[in-house]
């Protein structure tokens, strides 16, 4: 299968622990990280992953660790990362969204039923991605 991709892929395992509290903690390793244009989706995705998980299984969702085996900034995005670390960091908002209590549940589910509450972004910043 992966001599069919064109790349092979950059996030291949998460762990999920559950703690003796009814905690759900991922770990996502990622073998190769655009620190820029990827890995922030990389964190919302795995993040809301374990939220859904957490309201599955009647758990509280608590620690997203992330480990990277290359980290990397591409040179056509080092301006963007530059204006990025000018800016200050925003409060964290608060992810909500219905109740599920099962598989079915979550297939009902729409992106509109997904809110984050006191969602305060920087304007976008471009970059391209590099290949």
């Amino acid at each position: 299968m992966v001599d069919k991709m064109a790349l092979p892929p950059c996030h291949l395992l998460a762990q999920f622990y559950v703690s003796s509290d009814k905690c759900i903690d991922c770990h996502m390793y990622q073998r190769s990280a655009d620190m820029f244009l990827g890995v922030p989706f990389n964190i919302a995705s795995y993040s809301l992953l374990m939220h859904i998980l957490g309201k599955l299984l009647n758990l509280s969702p608590r620690y997203f660790i992330h480990s990277f085996g290359d980290a990397h900034i591409y040179l056509n995005s080092v301006d963007q990362v530059k204006e990025q670390v000018k800016r200050s960091p925003r409060p964290l908002p608060k992810l909500n969204f219905p109740d599920i209590n099962n598989l079915e549940d979550l297939k009902d589910l729409s992106l509109d039923d997904f809110v984050l509450e006191g969602y305060d972004p920087h304007p976008a910043i471009k970059a391209k991605m590099a290949i």
